[in-house]
């Protein structure tokens, strides 16, 4: 179980890392061309959810990334008894949580900076989620595929 610490931590560094390098380079709105119309680095400070929604929320996604939080914390004990992408997956969806949970409280805003031009501008952190929330879902369709299989 203790990989999945690191793993935790590690996800932690690297989005919040990242993102105070972000900050202290650029200035808000700023975008730096990695591959011109394909792909930039666009600093962003989102007062809101994916996609912008619930703008200026602050308190409710504090709230709500305590709770994500706290519920992370109760079930992790359990966790052991689950399979290794419901495990890996439930790691990298809360380190994400509290990866834009620590902007929401420092700053009252999320920063985001990965830009490929065809999507709202995102971060570290909800890859994260993302990836997490891909993980759970896969493994539980093919546990349920696997039992339908026999």
């Amino acid at each position: 179980m203790k990989i999945y610490y690191y793993l935790f931590i590690g996800i932690i560094l690297f989005d919040q890392i990242v993102k105070r390098i972000v900050a202290l380079n650029m200035k808000a709105g700023e975008t730096i061309p990695i591959i011109q119309n394909a792909f930039h680095i666009t600093y962003i400070l989102n007062p809101g959810a994916a996609f912008g929604i619930l703008e200026n929320e602050r308190v409710f996604f504090i709230i709500a990334g305590f709770l994500v939080l706290a519920l992370g914390v109760y079930l992790l004990p359990k966790l052991k008894k689950q399979e290794k992408l419901i495990r890996f997956g439930s790691i990298f969806l809360l380190a994400g949580a509290v990866g834009n949970l620590i902007d929401r409280i420092r700053n009252g805003l999320v920063i985001d900076f990965i830009d490929f031009r065809v999507w709202p501008v995102f971060n570290i952190a909800d890859i994260a989620i993302c990836s997490g929330t891909f993980f759970i879902i896969y493994s539980v369709i093919k546990s349920k595929e696997d039992r339908i299989n026999g």
